[in-house]
This record gives C-alpha cells, sequence and structure tokens, in this order.
C-alpha cells in the first residue's frame, strides 16, 4: 500500500501519532531529499525504512522503480519535505500509476501550508483557486485574477522571500484591485501574517525577508474593459472577424491585444457582441466557438 504522509510545516509538534506509527512501520519511505526526512525520523528515532529519493527531477524513474515493490505487498510512506505532498510538491505520477494499477492509496493527513494560510488570512474561504506561484508577467496575472474574479475566488500560492517583493509590486499594478495575506514561517515562532493592499503588505514587511512564504489574494474590485472612442468600431471589428469565421477564442485574443486588456474580459466583450449581432444575416451560420 502507498501512504501519502504530510508532515510538518515548520512545528514539529504538529506530527501526529498516526504518522510515527506509519513511518515506522512502511518498508520504504519516497521523499523529496532524503537528508531533510532523515532529521525528522532522527528526531522521533525512528529507524528500518529505506529512504528513496523522489524529486520532480527523477519523478519518473523512481514510478518504474516503485510500482513493482508495491505490487509485491511492500508498503512504501510518500513524504515532501513540509506539508502535504502533490501540494506544489512531486507525487502525481506515483499516485495516478497506482491508481491505474488497482494498488491501494491512502492519507496520512496533516498540515498544508496553503490551507493554513488560508484560515489564517481572513478572506474569503468559500472558493478557492491554489495556483502553485503567481505569474510574474502583466498580462499572465491579470487573466489569472480575471479568472478569479469571474468566479468570485481566493486566490493562494506559494512564494519564495527572494520574489515576494517583485510579486506584490506587480499585484500593485494590476487593473484589478486585491487585498492580500501574506503569511510567512506558518506554524513557527516568528509566525507573521499582514493583511492590506499589495502596496501597504509590502510597506510592513521586513527589510530582510526570510522563510517560506504564502500569498492569499482576493479581487476586491475587477479591472473594467477599456471602451474603445467609438464603441461602433470595435463592434465593427469583432464583427467582420466573425464574418472570417475565426473562433471566438482567437478573436478575443485580437481585441484583448488591440484594447490592452485580459483575454478572459475581452473573451466576454466578443460574446456580447456576438449575440447582438447573431440575429443580423451577416453573422448567421458564420459563427464558430
Amino acid at each position: 500500500m502507498l501512504f501519502v504522509c504530510a508532515t510538518p510545516i515548520g512545528n514539529l509538534g504538529d506530527v501526529s501519532r498516526r504518522l510515527l506509527d506509519t513511518l515506522a512501520t512502511v518498508q520504504y519511505i519516497a521523499c523529496e531529499d532524503t537528508r531533510h526526512t532523515l532529521k525528522l525520523l532522527t528526531h522521533y528515532a525512528i529507524k528500518g525504512p529505506r529512504l528513496i529519493s523522489l524529486h520532480e527531477h527523477n519523478e519518473t524513474q523512481r514510478v518504474e522503480e516503485l510500482l513493482p515493490l508495491l505490487r509485491e505487498g511492500a508498503d512504501i510512506a510518500l513524504v515532501s519535505d513540509a506539508g502535504t505532498p502533490l501540494i506544489s510538491d512531486p507525487g502525481y505520477e506515483l499516485i495516478r500509476a497506482c491508481r491505474k494499477e488497482g494498488i491501494a492509496v491512502t492519507a496520512i493527513p496533516g498540515a498544508s501550508a496553503a490551507v493554513v494560510a488560508l484560515v489564517l488570512s481572513g478572506l474569503p474561504v468559500d472558493r478557492v483557486l491554489f495556483t502553485g506561484f503567481l505569474p510574474r508577467r502583466h498580462d499572465q496575472l491579470e487573466e489569472l485574477l480575471d479568472d478569479a474574479s469571474r468566479v468570485q475566488a481566493t486566490l493562494v500560492a506559494f512564494e519564495s522571500p527572494r520574489r515576494v517583493r517583485g510579486t506584490l509590486g506587480v499585484l500593485a499594478e494590476s487593473a484589478c484591485e486585491v487585498e492580500v495575506a501574506m503569511c510567512r514561517e506558518l506554524t513557527k515562532v516568528h509566525e507573521e501574517v499582514i493583511v492590506g493592499s499589495p502596496g501597504e503588505v509590502a510597506a510592513r514587511m521586513p527589510e530582510r525577508v526570510r522563510g517560506e512564504i504564502v500569498l492569499v489574494v482576493r479581487v476586491l474590485k475587477e479591472a473594467l474593459l477599456p471602451l474603445p472612442q467609438d464603441p461602433a468600431d470595435e463592434e465593427s471589428y469583432v464583427h467582420d472577424l466573425l464574418r472570417d469565421q475565426l473562433h471566438t477564442k482567437d478573436i478575443a485574443q485580437r481585441l484583448a491585444e488591440r484594447l490592452g486588456c485580459s483575454r478572459s474580459a475581452a473573451y466576454r466583450r466578443v460574446l456580447e457582441i456576438r449575440k447582438k449581432w447573431a440575429g443580423t444575416t451577416r453573422v448567421t451560420n458564420k459563427i464558430k466557438d
């Protein structure tokens, strides 16, 4: 059986009895960094399991090595350096392969930095979009914020101390109005959560930021699609492309470049124009989705 095990994200006191029992009884532990996992095992005087590295650069190879062991009945624990495996950590390929082959998989639940940050942020938690790391390019970030705004979701993303100020700067320059919670050193002695606008958070951060960081972002006000001086020109532009039988997504891409807005915002505008023109003889039966 494969045991997907969550490990502490900073405080060793968060280890569960079930986790310790599992790590002490499995034959193998697949881990991101064997040295890091060895420290955890040493702290709790656990000896016996063989440690096998499994990280983003060797996961495919390791899956081929671990599957035969699992088929033969071995118990294997999958751990990441901190938190729950697969949440921006390796393990997906292994679990996918186990499911495909009918090998039993279970979870030993525990800490997750993304969930802890979301809970501490004070931002809405009813609908969440986890995105790994936020994109640095303005157009990609605008696209992501627009997507989150449309479904009224709170964004959760990991960030490094080196990048966090730059990311906050990109958020500050976004056309969307956002609220941010910067959560760092979660569950540790120097745990810190700063909530406010991107500029406010950046101003209140220490000069030298250290530790693992989770950003929680909520769009408060969606960016408005810029209107052309003559809306009729925009409709005519879109209509001509529709008449040429271009796909809606391709028209939206061109309109986004023309207006300097996100593709999703442009897509909605194209749908509005398409609906308006759909009843005319020039567009009927000429539209592709």
